[in-house]
Formats: C-alpha cells, structure tokens, sequence
C-alpha cells in the first residue's frame, strides 16, 4: 500500500472510531436513558420531519411516536407488561417499527418472527420466548393458524387488517388508545440491560435462537452504524431487507433516524423496481447484501441507475468478483461493506472501501475492538489449542474461527454479549480459556482471514449452516423436517455452491428404501419448510458411508455437490417453476451452472 494511501486509510479509521465511540460510551454510561427516551427526544428535536415512510404510508419523527404511544396503552390494556414478550410477525412497513416501538415502551420484549417460518419452526420460535401475544396481518395468519395448534399456551393472536374474523382486529382497537404520552405511574422502572427485543438467528445448530437485544443495544446498533455511514438531516435511506433481521429492521432504520434523517421501507426487494424507487423517493442510501448486488448487476440496464443521489451504500456480502463492476456500472460514491452479527459482538467495518474486505482493524484500535481470528481444526470443528491449552492466534493469511473479547464495561462497549432467550445457548458461543485463565471470547461461526495489513476476508460458515437467500439455514432444523417423510432412513442436509449465487444452496442426500414418491416429498418440503430452507438439490442413496464419520463425509459431500460427472447417486432439482423435483442431467446441470434456470 503506498504511503499516500496508507495515510488516508487511517485517518478513514480515526475518523469513524472517533465517530462510534463518541456514540457508544455516552450510551453505555447513562443506564436510565433506555431507547423510549431516545424515541421522545428525537420527536422533540425532529417532529414535522419525515422518520419512516413507504409507497403506502408515511410517518413524521412526531407521528412515529404518537403511534408507538397508542401501541403502548394497547399493551397495557391487554395486561402486557415489563418482562412480557409480545411476538410480532407483520409484513414490512413503517407500521412494523411503531408496533415494537410501543411494545417496548411498557417494559415488555417485541420478538420479531421471521415471516418466512411456519408449522414446527415458526411455533418454536413463540414458545422459546413465552409470548403472551400474538400481532400479526392478514397475509401472515395462514402461517400462524397452522403453528398456534403446537403452541405451549392458549395466546392469544390479534390481526391488523380485520384478520378473517376467528381473531380479535387490531386496528380498530390502538386507534381508539389516546397518542398521549404514558403517564409516570405507567411507567416501567428500566434501564439500558432490560431487553427490547428477541431477534431470531440460526447458529451452527438447531432451531431459531432468539437473540437478546436490549436497550444498549438497539442504541448501541442505531448509533454506531448512523455514524460509521457519517448520516445527516437530508439523508433517506432505501432497505427492502426484512424488518425481523437486524440488518432491516434496525440498523437501517437507525442510521436515518438517529440523525433526524428518513427511511424509505420496500415490503419485498424489486431488481426491477430498485432504481425507481430509489430516484422516485430522492434516496441517498440503500441497504444491500451480496445477493441484492448481484440480482440489481444481472438486471437489464434501467435509465435511473445513474440518475440517483445516491452517495453510499451499506451491507455484507460483496463479493470481490463483483465488487468494482458494482460501483463502476451504479456509479456509487462509497460502499461501507461491514461484517457484523445480531448477537456477537465482533464488528468491522471497511470503511476505505478494500474491495473484497469487509473491515479493518488498525494497530492503535485493536485495544478497543478486541477481535482475533485462532486456528481451526476443519474435523472436530473446534479451535486448536497448545501443549498449554490455550488457542493460537492465526498469522497473516491463515483462515481461522474469528472471536470477540467478552466485557461488560462502559469503557469497551463494543465488546458486549448479551446472549439469547435460551441460557445453553449463550454458553455453547462462549469460548473460555483462550489466550488466558478465566477470559470468554464470542464464537462468532465463522471463517475469516487477516492480511499482513490488518484487513479481514470472510470466508465461510463453520458446520451445520449455510447461508441462502440471505438467510441462515440450520441444517439439523432440515434434516428433521426432511427425515419424517416415509421411506426415508437418513437426511444428511449441507450447503453447496453454485457459481453466479452468493452463499450456498441446500442440498440433501437421503439415505431411501425402495423409491419414495417426490411429488409427495416435494408437496412435504413446501409446507414443512420455509422457502429459503427448502433443499434445491437432492442425493438419493441406498446406505449411509459408514466408514467415516458423519462430518467428515458431509466435506465430501460439499465437494462433489449436484454434478453428475462427480457423483453416482440419483441427483434431483428442486424446480420451482415446474412445482417438482426434476432429475439432473448433464444438460440441466450445465444449465445451472451456466445461469440459465433461475434458482
């Protein structure tokens, strides 16, 4: 790197730490000002200026908080208060922030639901967080009829839109709440520790972990990611991510609206309609990940794709590949690539704009985001440790596990962990004994390496999930939907790659006696599993390989993934136009590769 460079990129750095420090430790150090407070003062300072808005609706800073306040005394009404969760599983809207927005304000924990769960999955999800309630809308009450049968309690379920008249109407009841502010004996005792919001994240294992995202949190998300993308009053920022993620539902949001600016929410992304939007609401930011890169480089040239305002870009998983035809072709100013998670507390930023890099840590700030990548052991898929059973830091260039350093203190609020609903859970993320007697460290899942510049690379996920479609895929969650299906013996489900696509697709290889009926199967997998889930490849075999164990085989299985020229096994495509599994050929895997069938 030369000289001239160098220098830019550290004062790139100062600058952006300065900014997110000075975000964090006011924050961190004022235990009582919880987001409430935030939302009051930013209604104060921003009123008649547009917060949220979308093709249907729109809400001022001012409105935005009358809102919340009606959802608030709707809470309470219904007996909902501090340490109730409410589930809340809406389409995407500006609604949606103001729905956990007062949900919050009396002290209970919103738990975002993923809107695409069903069935066992999207039932799990509402008995791990004991949820008293249920807000939901008119397209989300097939999902959630389906589920409430395997719910724990009798919860009752309230539907905006009128539902279909077997639950009580939403709507109708909040607007009868006054906008008014609760009054002081409403009011519940918190602080910056008391969660807000359960977030649901797929680890290396199992179901849907609710994630804790308290009060420091939601600030600490807004706040720092407002100023890392340096936001200001005439910003408005584009996301049509989903608002149950964090990414979506509060990151984005928050770089706005912590700045007095606005954001413009789309229900569901559009290639086609991505630059229209973007110019028809004079957008100055938009949220992407790798695959909304992708799809928006794939799509025919639209005349707005140069006429936007568009002065930064923010997300994950911009792959180098497309990296610099991306901002050549939309002739965008600055990509901010980030890698973060809901729950970890390992966060970079690429703020230099490295294409392929998705931060960088310099020397003189490694004191304050204490991150390290340590050395991997790809069978037992544990980190390595010496002769004196602490782990090895990896060198420049070796891909190891990244891990966050554990604290709990108002001087290094980066480096939180807060947990989920499920207290084995937050053990299994915790790494101890690491470089010294008694410390903790996040596990963050994930492969990455640091070059001899300090700049990271992700690599991958590490064991049972892959990413698809911008979600993550608990692998054991598939088998155990899958492996129920008559005729089935064995369902060993792991990602593969597929060149032209981000993350990986799902494949399954079913150990089957006899021949199995894959209409049936198909018909199966659409209502066990929510789209992203569904495996897009299928392995049929007679007997499972026993001669190794079951994670060594499913490397084998990643390798030679759904080419016929590789595997002897009966190989099948889950079409999606077709509403069937389609058998692989050469023909049609070529066709795959090659981009020619949509997945």
């Amino acid at each position: 790197m030369a000289l001239l460079e160098r220098a830019r990129s550290e004062l790139a750095y100062l600058g952006a730490a300065y900014r997110i420090l000075g975000r964090l430790k006011p924050v961190a150090k004022n235990k009582s000002r919880t987001f409430p407070d935030v939302l009051n003062d930013l209604a104060d300072k921003h009123g008649n200026r547009v917060a949220l808005i979308s093709s249907q609706q729109s809400l001022t800073y001012r409105q935005l908080l009358e809102r919340s306040n009606q959802y608030a005394h709707w809470a309470i009404g219904q007996g909902i208060g501090k340490g109730d969760t409410v589930a809340v599983m809406l389409t995407a809207s500006p609604e949606y922030l103001a729905v956990w927005m007062g949900i919050i304000r009396v002290g209970a924990v919103a738990a975002l639901l993923n809107t695409n769960q069903t069935g066992q999955a999207l039932a799990y999800s509402i008995n791990i967080v004991n949820a008293r309630l249920v807000v939901t809308d008119e397209a989300m009450l097939p999902a959630i009829e389906e589920a409430m049968p395997l719910v724990d309690a009798q919860t009752p379920v309230w539907a905006m839109g009128g539902g279909n008249g077997t639950h009580q109407a939403l709507d109708p009841a909040v607007d009868a709440m006054p906008t008014s502010a609760l009054t002081a004996d409403r009011l519940p005792d918190l602080t910056i520790e008391d969660p807000a919001l359960y977030i649901y994240t797929s680890g290396t294992t199992g179901m849907p972990k609710a994630a804790i995202i308290n009060h420091y949190r939601i600030q600490a998300i807004m706040g720092g990611f407002s100023a890392v993308c340096n936001a200001k009053e005439t910003d408005r920022i584009y996301v049509a991510q989903p608002l149950y993620h964090t990414a979506g539902g509060v990151l984005a949001p928050g770089i706005a609206l912590m700045a007095g600016g606005s954001c413009f929410i789309r229900d569901r992304f559009s290639a086609r309609q991505f630059w229209d939007d973007i110019v028809e609401y004079e957008c100055t930011m938009f949220q992407y990940i790798g695959e909304l890169c992708r799809y928006l480089l794939n799509a025919p040239p639209n005349p707005n794709e140069t006429r936007h305002k568009i002065r930064l870009c923010n997300g994950n998983g911009l792959r180098p590949d497309i990296w610099e035809a991306f901002k050549t072709r939309f002739q965008i100013p600055q990509i901010l690539e980030w890698y973060a998670a809901t729950e970890g507390n390992v966060t970079l930023f690429n703020v230099d704009g490295r294409p392929g890099s998705v931060g960088r840590i310099p020397k003189w700030l490694e004191h304050r985001f204490m991150t390290k990548i340590v050395r991997f052991d790809m069978g037992s898929e544990t980190p390595v440790r010496n002769a004196d059973g602490f782990c090895v830091e990896c060198e420049p260039g070796e891909i190891g596990e990244a891990i966050g350093k554990i604290l709990i203190d108002p001087n290094a609020p980066a480096q939180r962990f807060d947990g989920y609903a499920d207290r084995q859970a937050t053990e299994r993320k915790i790494l101890r004994d690491v470089f010294e007697k008694g410390d903790a460290w996040f596990r963050t899942g994930d492969l990455l390496k640091k070059d001899r510049l300090g700049y990271f690379f992700f690599i991958d996920r590490i064991g049972d999930t892959f990413r698809w479609k911008g979600e993550n895929v608990a692998t054991s969650q598939v088998s155990e939907a899958v492996a129920v299906f008559p005729g089935i013996h064995d369902a060993n489900v792991y990602g593969v790659e597929v060149p032209g696509h981000d993350g990986r697709a799902g494949m399954a290889a079913l150990t089957v006696e006899g021949e199995i009926d894959l209409d049936r199967f198909h018909a199966h997998v659409e209502k066990q599993l929510p789209a992203y889930a569904r495996p897009l490849f299928l392995r049929l075999r007679r007997e499972a390989d026993m001669t190794t164990t079951f994670k060594q085989r499913k490397v084998d299985l990643r390798r030679e993934g759904f080419d016929p020229d590789q595997v002897q096994d009966a190989l099948f495509f889950n079409d999606q136009k077709a509403g069937r599994f389609r058998p692989i050929d050469k023909a049609l895997h070529d066709d795959i590769v090659a981009g020619e069938v949509r997945l």
